[in-house]
C-alpha cells in the first residue's frame, strides 16, 4: 500500500443514495469543505449498520464543523436504497451512501479486497483542497467509533488553521497543543 497522506483524491464519478434521491457525486463534490469518506464492505451485513448508524447519530456534530460524510461500498446505489428502506439503523443515515459497483473509488483509495470485490473498513479525512489528511484501515471485523473520528477531524482542522502547532496524543478540543522546537527535544 502506498502512502495516500497529502495526496489529492483521484477523479471519480458515482451515484449515491441521499435523502430519498439518487444524486451524482464526483471528486469535485468533496472539494470546498472538509469531508469524511468511510468505506465499508457491504450492505445488509453486521458491523456495517452499527458504524453507519453511529455516524448518523453524530452527523449533526460533523456538520457543525463543516464536514460532509460519505459512506461507500461496492454495492449499487439501488442496494443502498433497499437497505435504507428495510433497516431502521440505515434509515437514520442522512449523509450520501455512494455506490461503487465497478470498484473504481475503492481502488483509488487502496481499500479493495480484490478476491472478494469488497472494501476494507477505510476511513479518510479530506481537507477542502481535496487532500487526504487522515487514513485508517481496519480489518473488517473491527468496527469504528464516530466519537473518536470526530476528535480526529477536530485535530486535523486545528492543525490546518494553526500552522506550526501539532496535537499530541489524546488531544481534545480546547486542550494544549505543542509547538515543535529545539527546546522540546527530549523534554516530552
Amino acid at each position: 500500500m502506498s502512502n495516500l497522506i497529502n495526496t489529492v483524491v483521484k477523479p471519480f464519478r458515482a451515484t449515491a443514495y441521499h435523502n430519498g434521491k439518487f444524486v451524482d457525486i464526483t471528486d469535485q463534490t468533496l472539494k470546498g469543505q472538509w469531508s469524511v469518506v468511510v468505506f465499508y464492505p457491504a450492505d445488509f451485513t453486521f458491523v456495517c449498520p452499527t458504524e453507519l448508524e453511529d455516524l448518523a447519530d453524530r452527523y449533526a456534530e460533523f456538520q457543525k464543523l463543516g464536514v460532509e460524510i460519505y459512506g461507500i461500498s461496492t454495492d449499487t446505489h439501488f442496494s443502498h436504497k433497499a437497505w435504507a428502506d428495510h433497516s431502521p439503523a440505515i434509515a437514520k443515515v442522512k449523509y450520501p451512501l455512494i455506490g461503487d459497483p465497478t470498484g473504481t473509488i475503492t481502488r483509488n483509495f487502496e481499500v479493495m479486497i480484490e478476491e472478494e470485490g469488497l472494501a476494507l473498513r477505510g476511513t479518510f479525512v479530506i481537507n477542502p483542497e481535496g487532500q487526504i489528511k487522515l487514513c485508517e484501515i481496519h480489518d473488517n471485523g473491527i468496527g469504528r467509533d464516530a466519537s473518536e473520528l470526530l476528535r480526529k477531524v477536530k485535530a486535523a482542522q486545528y492543525v490546518a488553521s494553526h500552522p506550526g502547532e501539532v496535537c499530541p496524543a489524546r488531544w481534545d478540543e480546547g486542550a494544549e497543543t505543542l509547538k515543535p522546537s529545539l527546546d522540546l527535544v527530549g523534554k516530552i
